[in-house]
């Protein structure tokens, strides 16, 4: 597969502050002809997160009208990440360049990328776990002809990264690239209250 890969350095800023705090799940009563992709699709939350929260459910494959499935509530978070990702349009604005669309499902990667790194106190493009971004994104079942990957911590707002990112000439030809048409954006925050973020972008095989 041809490529185009921008992995660039990394951003560091270390600052403590208050942890992103996670709601209660919410409850979705089953309808006639829902599948857990399809639901997983209407919450924007990956399949295997909602089978994580429903440990009363045996069989996935076999769900029922009227079954009460547990939905996990990351609105904060996803306001969080979809923040950077409104960021990154106005910068590329600026620049007379096309807008990226946001994808969940890259950014669902993203966030296993930031915590991944929060829980095995890591900081790098590459991960213990996943590899490559590249590699990390085709596992995920993403197929691109181009991509690349930006990483910070610390930053506690998504004005402070993105102003790390764009200071930094590496990070900045990411988010103004034109060979992206889609990014995902990714938070995690450890128990100390600092923040992991990781941008995805790419653009989709058509």
């Amino acid at each position: 597969m041809k490529r185009k890969a921008l992995i660039i350095s990394m951003i560091f800023f270390l600052l403590l502050t208050s942890t992103v705090v996670w709601a209660e799940p919410s409850t979705y009563t089953v309808k006639s002809g829902d599948t857990m992709w399809k639901i997983a699709v209407k919450y924007q939350v990956g399949v295997s997160e909602i089978i994580n929260a429903n440990p009363q459910i045996e069989n996935p494959d076999l769900i029922y009208p009227g079954q009460k499935i547990n939905i996990p509530n990351i609105d904060d978070v996803k306001a969080l990440e979809n923040e950077v990702i409104r960021l990154v349009n106005i910068e590329r604005s600026k620049q007379g360049l096309e807008l990226l669309t946001a994808n969940w499902q890259l950014s669902r990667v993203a966030r296993y990328k930031s915590t991944d790194m929060r829980d095995k106190n890591y900081f790098s493009h590459t991960s213990p776990t996943y590899g490559s971004p590249f590699q990390m994104m085709e596992d995920f079942g993403l197929r691109f002809s181009a991509a690349g990957e930006n990483i910070a911590m610390g930053q506690r707002t998504a004005q402070e990264v993105m102003n790390a990112w764009m200071n930094s000439p590496g990070h900045r030809s990411n988010i103004l690239s034109p060979s992206f048409s889609e990014i995902g954006v990714g938070v995690s925050v450890d128990k100390y209250g600092r923040y992991y973020w990781t941008q995805m972008f790419m653009r989709g095989l058509k």
